[in-house]
């Protein structure tokens, strides 16, 4: 009974965390409400399977007392909780319809797809069969802080060269992490896609920002190898990496459109300037489409706002921001409803800036 008990507050705790967590002032690396949170606003299907298997036993089992009706009251009130947050994950939707009709105008309505259910029961497993993976290609001198993977199709598309993202991991992240539902839906449906690499602990802002230039020049010279077009690279990233993606794409020209998931704006440690995006913005910018969560407890919603809304009065091309209710940091790592809408919208945000169809089939296969 001690571990039902223990099982059921343990949820109200997550529930709570991701629910209503306190939002910090500033921008911080970590911090406990985000530890507690983040996954179970992401994967309540896994918190369910665990408040099952950890109660179940008790509550058909054992005889009916005090400490019973505790542990029924408490599992019914995460029962609730969890209905609560896999049903407020749907509101992504609207947000991101809003942000894209808001910019581009109503021509730009998108159409919404579903994820496999398994995919929302085992969440962390983004594998497939028709994807290949080009693991630890040397991009730089800096030894393992210089290599990338390249997620391709297995049977190239016909007609011609498919668009390219490249993506940027979060600070404490790496390449094999981030953002790969997203990798192997684009990759599957014909789009080449290079989750890159870069020297972290030690470095400095300029050390970073110099690989992911050196990683997006060599996309450039090699997308043609993979099947993908030089001329439509899509950088990205998350957080830290969404930073990088942000700055590179400000200053050079061989980047076609940036897409920012949750990123973390401000300065990113001393050093030669840039040290943020803010300090290049320009008219020259290229098409932006900068997704947030208003619930992130590790960078503040206003922060993305007040980039986006800078990024938007200087810049002469598109920038659509969308502030996804109940959303947390890091909503890229599993397969869910909420993240599942933001790769809808990153297809549709392609079609509208790079004249592309590729990667638009209205099921997720």
């Amino acid at each position: 009974m001690t571990a039902a008990l223990n099982t059921a507050l343990l949820l109200a705790l997550f529930c709570l965390m991701a629910l209503h967590p306190p939002i910090p002032r500033h921008s911080h690396p970590f911090n406990l409400q985000f530890a507690l949170g983040w996954w179970i606003n992401e994967a309540p299907l896994v918190g369910l399977w665990w408040l099952i298997a950890g109660t179940i036993g008790t509550l058909i089992n054992a005889e009916s007392g005090f400490w019973w009706w505790a542990i029924a009251g408490l599992t019914a009130i995460d029962l609730l909780m969890l209905g609560w947050i896999m049903l407020r994950a749907h509101d992504a939707r609207p947000a991101l319809s809003d942000a894209l009709a808001r910019t581009f105008g109503p021509h730009a309505a998108m159409q919404f797809t579903r994820p496999h259910w398994w995919r929302l029961i085992l969440p962390i497993i983004s594998w497939r069969p028709d994807v290949r993976r080009v693991s630890n290609v040397r991009y730089g001198p800096h030894g393992r802080g210089n290599r990338l993977d390249v997620y391709h199709p297995r049977r190239r598309l016909r007609g011609k060269a498919a668009p390219v993202l490249v993506y940027f991991h979060s600070a404490l992240g790496s390449k094999l992490l981030g953002s790969h539902p997203l990798i192997y839906r684009l990759a599957a449906h014909g789009w080449v896609c290079v989750s890159a690499g870069r020297r972290q602990f030690g470095a400095s802002y300029a050390d970073q920002l110099a690989d992911a230039r050196a990683a997006l020049e060599w996309v450039r010279d090699n997308a043609a190898v993979f099947g993908g077009d030089p001329t439509r690279i899509v950088a990205s990233g998350g957080s830290a990496g969404a930073n990088l993606a942000a700055t590179a794409g400000l200053t050079s020209t061989d980047v076609a459109a940036v897409v920012c998931l949750y990123g973390f704006y401000g300065r990113l440690g001393p050093g030669a300037e840039p040290t943020s995006p803010h300090q290049v913005i320009g008219p020259g910018a290229p098409p932006f489409l900068i997704v947030h969560g208003s619930l992130d407890t590790l960078v503040p919603s206003r922060e993305a706002r007040t980039f986006a809304a800078s990024l938007d009065a200087a810049s002469t091309a598109p920038v659509a921001y969308a502030e996804l209710p109940g959303t947390q940091h890091s909503f890229d790592v599993f397969h869910s409803v909420r993240f599942q809408a933001v790769t809808d919208s990153v297809v549709r945000f392609a079609e509208l800036v790079l004249d592309d169809t590729v990667g638009t089939d209205s099921v997720e296969a």
